[in-house]
């Protein structure tokens, strides 16, 4: 099993930053593990944001390519995405996940088995 936890998360204008961490343990120290981002807003479905494998490869989703960045230091076990160029639609709980494997899983929550708490970003 893997442990997620996820920190900073705030409260933004419009065209500012943030960025997220998550700081995994567990199985992840003895296992390769693809890790990603997904966001849900009040009302709607869970969305996939980005992903990354344990070699680095990513994929985006459309609505924040060019703007937001995954990476990964397999050292410390901690995933990062840096938000800039933030949106109102941006507004969302962020959840970090995992997956057992050395594939970049789509952008699909049933995908992936391991999740954070999430974290509330707000764009104004």
């Amino acid at each position: 099993h893997v442990q997620l936890v996820e920190s900073g998360g705030g409260s933004v204008q419009a065209g500012g930053s943030l960025r997220h961490s998550c700081a995994a343990s567990g199985d992840i120290y003895r296992t390769r593990y693809a890790m990603a981002w997904f966001r849900q807003s009040p009302g709607k479905e869970r969305e996939g944001v980005a992903a990354i494998d344990s070699d680095g490869s990513t994929r985006y989703a459309d609505s924040v390519k060019g703007r937001f960045t995954i990476s990964r230091d397999n050292v410390t076990n901690t995933l990062y995405l840096q938000m800039n160029s933030l949106k109102l639609e941006d507004t969302a709980m962020y959840y970090c996940a995992a997956e057992k494997g050395d594939y970049c899983y789509p952008l699909y929550a049933e995908f992936w088995t391991f999740w954070g708490q999430g974290t509330q970003v707000t764009v104004s």
